[in-house]
């Protein structure tokens, strides 16, 4: 995580964003008092919508819970893909 002020953000800002796109880091933009800004890549925000979209029924996430309990206890199986 990158931490700056709005001024050097200005002075600086192809530096912070190369950052942030190649890194993958959050940049957070100090603006005052309890006030800032968070920068991601759109990579992690749209790692983050997926996350939250999966996450946002009880159903989705009673069977992710349950496919991850699966793994950890060995009870998962592999299957091939059929080519066409």
């Amino acid at each position: 995580m990158v931490v700056t002020n709005i001024s050097d953000f200005r002075k600086d800002i192809k530096s912070y964003f190369d950052r942030v796109s190649i890194n993958f880091e959050t940049l957070i933009i100090n603006r005052g008092k309890d006030s800032g800004i968070v920068v991601i890549s759109l990579e992690e925000y749209n790692s983050l919508m997926a996350t939250n979209y999966e996450l946002s029924s009880r159903a989705n996430e009673s069977r992710l819970d349950s496919a991850i309990e699966k793994l950890k206890n060995g009870n998962s199986f592999s299957k091939d893909l059929i080519e066409d």
